[in-house]
């Protein structure tokens, strides 16, 4: 299951502004055929933002081989940021690798969080593009 909470998804952008094909939701619909692909520019994000606070202990992803974030962040807030917000806990640690199969990066303790932010830093693209087949956060 993607993300089994209420949840909010934002992104930093969508390829040519087709939500229709590439759209955010597309990480999150467990079907193998649709993806959320980014637009040129590096960086890339997702920010989840979920109605209550969450205790986040895993991520999966699944992205395209050579559309792969690099030198991921991943930002955790105990409250829906603004401008001016910054992170309560930010990991800088996980460097996915270049393949299309499912990834997992755990937490070695869990999260507490109303919005996570997952900042892609660069690309395995030469032009920043990231896509994303699955997107999975399991909470508590």
């Amino acid at each position: 299951m993607a993300i089994s909470v209420p949840f909010k998804c934002r992104v930093s952008s969508t390829l040519n502004d087709d939500v229709q094909n590439f759209g955010k939701n597309y990480m999150f619909d467990e079907n193998e055929e649709t993806c959320w692909n980014s637009a040129e520019g590096s960086p890339q994000w997702i920010e989840i933002l979920f109605k209550e606070n969450q205790q986040v202990s895993e991520f999966q992803f699944q992205f395209q081989g050579g559309f792969v974030g690099q030198d991921v962040e991943f930002r955790f807030f105990k409250e829906i940021p603004s401008k001016s917000t910054s992170p309560d806990i930010i990991l800088n640690e996980f460097y996915p690798e270049d393949v299309n199969s499912v990834q997992t990066y755990n937490l070695n303790a869990p999260a507490d969080a109303r919005s996570i932010r997952i900042l892609f830093n660069s690309s395995t693209d030469t032009y920043g593009r990231v896509i994303i087949y699955k997107l999975s956060i399991s909470t508590k």
